[in-house]
């Protein structure tokens, strides 16, 4: 991570501070995850909700627990082989299931008490923040492309509930995949809570050895989702010939890696992350891949490793800033600041704005790549889109 993107993290992270208060947050039992309930009261003061998916389709959630017997946790080799918890996303039956709660009540405490410490909001208020997700709903009928979603570094996947929404009601299968002990932390189905092991300090190899894992922890999530004995439920509305990935900061380096190593990948999207792990001098095998970031970080000369990979990328790329945005933008962290008082930045772009660009650009390029469909957004600038800069080849 660069020491730009480094400050830009940290001061998105203290955005979600209120004025300090001395008693920390209190804690709380874990609980399964989707079996905390969506009407948890908020703190006083804090109402947030997500913005409502453009597409046709209702959402569809559940949770997936994985076990990859064939290797042993990176971080922490005394814990067994490798666990992994999904969030799967997809079209779903209007009015079935139930509303699905932002992250478990133990997610929400490791998430504030770590990163935001001293904050004085309760766990309960952001298991309340509003989703459009309903969990275990009925699915429709049909195939649809399968996207991976990687989060970045130390964010929970909550934070990108937002992207994952849209693109299931786009049509898409969407996996938001939390990888263990990178994460203040993640509840599995038996109750446990695990925290992160390698927050604080970057384990042997640095950053690019994580990029390198999450490639490994992808594989085995499509491995999973495209098997004849899938465990996940609705595994049959995934057409396994239409497999894309995104991911931000150490997520989208993750994306490029996980190309690299596995053909099954037909296109990625690194928002806003270094490349830690280069893109191989050979290419993706003439593959789409997409650079999307904020102005300040990304912009041609900002980050040598994005100049770097753009001569490297060897099929359809584009190169899109946006104007305004923090390296948090391309999540729901601004959207959760702005609901405790916390005003932006002078000359920030405005959290529902910033996710509102992110989800239109990332579910064009996936409408392109993986469905065929023409998107001229992406071929230059757009006067709805003025805080946007398209880079072509």
């Amino acid at each position: 991570m660069t020491s730009i993107r480094r400050a830009a993290l940290t001061a998105a992270l203290a955005l979600v501070l209120p004025l300090p208060i001395a008693a920390a947050a209190p804690a709380f039992a874990a609980a399964p995850s989707d079996a905390v309930s969506a009407a948890h009261p908020a703190a006083t003061g804090f109402a947030a909700a997500l913005p409502r998916p453009t597409g046709r389709y209702a959402v569809g959630r559940n949770m997936l627990h994985l076990v990859d017997d064939s290797r042993q946790d990176p971080w922490v080799p005394a814990a067994g082989p490798r666990q992994l918890m999904v969030s799967m996303y997809y079209p779903a039956r209007p009015g079935s299931g139930t509303p699905a709660p932002y992250m478990t009540t133990d997610e929400a405490r490791l998430f504030l008490q770590d990163r935001v410490p001293g904050s004085g909001i309760p766990p309960e208020a952001l298991t309340a923040v509003r989703t459009w997700a309903r969990a275990d709903a009925r699915p429709v009928h049909g195939r649809f492309p399968l996207v991976l979603l990687s989060p970045g570094f130390t964010f929970p996947r909550a934070l990108f509930s937002s992207i994952a929404e849209d693109l299931a009601s786009r049509g898409y299968v969407v996996a938001l995949i939390d990888h263990t002990y990178e994460t203040p932390g993640v509840t599995f189905p038996d109750g446990r809570t695990l925290p992160c092991a390698i927050c604080d300090q970057p384990p042997t190899g640095g950053l690019p050895a994580i990029a390198r894992s999450r490639a490994k922890d992808s594989s085995f999530v499509i491995d999973q989702l495209t098997s004849h004995h899938s465990p996940w439920i609705y595994a049959h509305l995934i057409d396994r010939r239409r497999i894309g990935m995104a991911g931000h900061s150490i997520g989208g380096d993750a994306a490029a890696v996980t190309m690299a190593a596995d053909r099954r990948v037909r296109a990625g999207v690194n928002m806003d992350g270094t490349f830690h792990e280069p893109v191989p001098a050979a290419g993706l095998n003439g593959r789409p891949f997409l650079l999307f970031g904020a102005q300040s970080d990304e912009s041609p000369g900002m980050d040598s490793s994005w100049d770097d990979a753009w001569t490297r990328l060897d099929g359809w790329k584009r190169r899109l800033t946006i104007a305004g945005a923090e390296h948090g933008t391309f999540s729901d962290l601004p959207l959760l600041s702005q609901a405790v008082g916390r005003p932006s930045r002078p000359g920030a772009i405005a959290p529902l704005r910033g996710l509102a660009i992110t989800r239109t650009y990332l579910g064009d390029f996936f409408d392109l790549q993986l469905k065929g469909q023409p998107e001229p957004l992406l071929d230059g600038p757009s006067p709805n889109e003025p805080e946007v800069t398209v880079q072509l080849p």
